[in-house]
């Protein structure tokens, strides 16, 4: 098509790549802002729900805990399962973006903005 034009065509491959990858890279965000992780601490007492792009959704207690003079202990296991979902999600972002690059044929470690 550009030929003639030199490298020019090689430069419209480029942009049609750029153009083709920012769309996945849109996918893939709206993707992991529609996948759940969940975060446990205590046994599975409390359990903290999370997108996979590290926004908590949600937060299940075991009633079986809520005793008032365990009001620290409730509180470190909240955290705890908070921290355990975002732990998670960004495990789970990380092998998204991963799967993508290889999918574009780039080096898998590639730092990509996200």
């Amino acid at each position: 098509m550009l030929k003639g034009l030199g490298g020019l065509g090689d430069m419209a491959k480029m942009m049609k790549a750029a153009q083709e990858m920012q769309g996945k890279m849109a996918e893939l965000q709206e993707d992991l802002a529609r996948t759940v992780v969940i975060g446990e601490s205590g046994a599975g007492l409390v359990k903290a729900r999370c997108t996979a792009k590290g926004e908590v959704t949600g937060l299940e207690i075991d009633a079986s805990i809520l005793v008032p003079s365990e009001k620290e202990v409730l509180e470190d296991l909240i955290l705890a399962a908070v921290k355990d979902a975002q732990a998670k999600a960004a495990q789970r972002s990380t092998q998204e973006l991963s799967r993508l690059t290889q999918a574009l044929g780039l080096p898998a470690d590639m730092k990509l903005p996200f």
